[in-house]
């Protein structure tokens, strides 16, 4: 599968292959039930397994059972394509708590000392901070780079700030001012400007050259301090503004590529992996409603 490893729940299995699609819409992916029943447990015949299972769960009242969906995926034994159960990256580890297998301990230990990384994090917040650092540390970042996006953060967290003082309480309708800024000065809204750059739930402006992520950042500044000057209230209002924010950048960018004679908006990610165009969920793959079995 060339280099395709992907840093979701794939990885967790130490190599065995986990069927996965990607929603783009939704930005989510649905993992292959079979495959991880597979994976954790000594069945001979997973699909019998799992069958046993989904009926405990049903019976149960499980909420991990309505949200089974079923989706088609090519079957490794033949080629073909079937309609598979599966679930999204939630449902798998709640689904990975509920098999009694040896296997699957690993996998219980690890989101349990998840979850009390959190809950530490709460307590201590700077451990949170020191965990990001750590990370972007390790992804190659330098310090200087790092200083900036963290800084980036708390700017974005001020301008989303102001946006809930002018009557912005929904988060689609935050998600529509940030796409506002995007296309604004880059001409895409952020799933397009993802899609560009061949990344899906990673985060936009990890994958951001210097340049970007500063036209980025004053976009998003300017917004601020407009919405502060003129106090949009309401979505329609703030998307105005918004717009004039991904203006000022885009008068940025027009001066500096008409002096640089090229594109300042780059491709390229920071991924040590990459993405096939096999696993990417089509429109008419999901049925149209979560399907009950």
């Amino acid at each position: 599968m060339e280099n395709n490893k992907l840093e979701t729940i794939s990885n967790l299995f130490e190599g065995k292959e986990i069927r996965s699609l990607w929603d783009s819409e939704k930005e989510e992916y649905y993992f292959s039930v079979v495959d991880v029943i597979s994976a954790l447990t000594d069945s001979n015949i997973p699909k019998r397994y799992w069958s046993d299972l989904k009926r405990k769960l049903d019976e149960e009242g499980s909420q991990l059972y309505e949200n089974i969906v079923q989706l088609k995926m090519k079957s490794k034994k033949d080629g073909k394509t079937y309609e598979t159960d599966t679930l999204d990256t939630k449902g798998i580890l709640r689904l990975i708590e509920s098999v009694p297998s040896s296997k699957a301990e690993p996998f219980k230990v690890w989101l349990a000392q998840m979850g009390n990384d959190r809950i530490d994090e709460i307590f201590d917040p700077e451990i949170a901070v020191n965990r990001a650092i750590d990370y972007y540390r390790s992804k190659g970042y330098d310090d200087k780079w790092i200083e900036a996006r963290l800084k980036g953060i708390l700017d974005r967290r001020k301008l989303t700030d102001i946006w809930k003082l002018n009557g912005i309480k929904q988060n689609y309708e935050y998600a529509i001012l940030t796409n506002e800024i995007y296309q604004s000065w880059s001409g895409m809204k952020a799933s397009e400007y993802k899609n560009y750059k061949n990344i899906r739930k990673e985060s936009l402006r990890d994958n951001m050259t210097d340049v970007e992520v500063a036209l980025t950042d004053l976009g998003e500044i300017a917004t601020r301090e407009l919405a502060k000057e003129h106090k949009p209230y309401g979505l329609e209002a703030n998307r105005k503004v918004a717009n004039m924010g991904g203006n000022v950048a885009k008068v940025a960018r027009d001066d500096l590529e008409k002096k640089l004679g090229k594109s300042v908006i780059s491709n390229k990610n920071a991924l040590n992996y990459k993405y096939l165009e096999d696993n990417k969920l089509s429109k008419n793959n999901i049925l149209e409603d979560k399907k009950k079995l």
